[in-house]
């Protein structure tokens, strides 16, 4: 994978691990200790999520874009006309 892919894939699991933390948050069978847990885990991930999807937009926003060139070296065809003439 490379490094974009592997920002990617971050990127994903630490989205599920926030929906399944929201979710678990939401049992009434936690106990208080455990709801504090989950909310820290909550505002920890967030702040992993945040990071990567600012490198994500350095990455995007700086990215180099490709030259289009096609089969004549890269300046196209030049199409001249003589203007004027009788």
């Amino acid at each position: 994978m490379t490094e974009a892919d592997d920002l990617t894939h971050n990127i994903h699991v630490l989205k599920e691990l926030q929906r399944k933390a929201w979710f678990h948050l939401a049992d009434p069978a936690l106990t208080t200790f455990e709801r504090r847990e989950t909310r820290n885990q909550i505002k920890q991930t967030g702040a992993e999520l945040r990071s990567y999807l600012e490198m994500m937009s350095e990455r995007t926003r700086f990215r180099p874009r490709p030259v289009e060139q096609d089969a004549t070296g890269g300046l196209g065809k030049f199409e001249f006309r003589l203007l004027g003439g009788d």
